[in-house]
């Protein structure tokens, strides 16, 4: 490995320090460090080359991201259009998706070298709305896609189907759509159920259901989930990764399915999911 991107959460309070360090891994290991454009404005002069996302002419070998899960959510777009793995860096809390700390970055980068680590290919959510026979949005979650009722003081109408076979109707403040990877974020929190991230599976999880018979569930990767939405007063949101993509309205019917494409994370150690669960949600304690 010799060219390493470089994505940064925008609030990290300690950058300054953060980039003498990376120009000190730079010159003690001849390696080449990358910024992107998206980042230009906070990003060090020591940290020279900054590369435009859409023209990226080099082979990049790997994405640093340093920040929590929300940071690495939102460097999955360059990391599907480089190929190249991502190495989360965590600097937050409850990070499930990071594999390394800032205090071990030099002992990481040297695995990096030393080829002491492996790649773990992530799933992808393929996500559509459609408004009769207009495509409104298309796009890939890697952790969930949300449907959610916004502004509404009411409960939403929500009519799913699995492959053209009706499923079940809910009021709800919304739904959510998750990845194995996702399994230990929103959905968790809505009462879903924790997945293997090497899984192929869809995990959906009601929020808060007017009838209490409707639980998660988990259906196969090659499954084609549709969610029809109707009886609004109000527009609904779609979220993707954590951020409103597009408004909801009346008869607006989402489709989700395991994507084509995938991300490959980078693990350096034998630190199992199970173990991670084990410090960060004190699993079995």
């Amino acid at each position: 490995m010799k060219n390493f991107g470089v994505f940064i959460h925008p609030s990290y309070a300690k950058r300054e320090n953060l980039y003498q360090l990376i120009l000190s891994l730079e010159q003690e290991y001849k390696l080449q460090f990358y910024g992107f454009e998206r980042q230009r404005n906070f990003l060090s002069p020591a940290l020279k080359n900054i590369l435009n996302e859409d023209e990226i002419k080099i082979k990049l070998d790997c994405i640093l991201v340093f920040g929590g899960d929300g940071t690495i959510l939102r460097a999955k777009e360059i990391a599907l259009k480089t190929k190249a793995p991502i190495l989360g860096i965590n600097l937050g809390y409850l990070g499930f998706l990071s594999e390394s700390t800032l205090e071990d970055l030099r002992k990481s980068i040297k695995d990096l070298l030393q080829n002491k680590y492996r790649l773990q290919q992530r799933m992808l959510l393929s996500v559509q709305l459609k408004h009769k026979s207009d495509i409104l949005y298309h796009g890939l979650a890697l952790n969930d896609a949300v449907i959610y009722k916004a502004d509404s003081p009411r409960l939403i109408h929500i009519r799913m189907y699995n492959s053209g076979r009706f499923v079940m109707d809910m009021r709800c403040d919304g739904v959510i759509a998750s990845s194995p990877t996702g399994s230990t974020a929103y959905s968790l929190s809505a009462g879903g159920p924790i997945l293997s991230p090497v899984m192929k599976a869809i995990v959906v999880s009601p929020l808060n259901p007017h009838i209490l018979s409707i639980r998660p569930m988990v259906y196969p990767d090659n499954d084609k989930l549709n969610f029809k939405v109707y009886g609004l007063d109000s527009p609904a949101r779609l979220q993707i990764d954590g951020i409103n993509m597009h408004e909801i309205n009346e008869n607006y019917e989402l489709t989700v399915t395991s994507a084509k494409e995938c991300v490959d994370f980078i693990k350096l150690s034998n630190r199992t999911f199970y173990k991670i669960l084990r410090n960060k949600m004190h699993l079995g304690k």
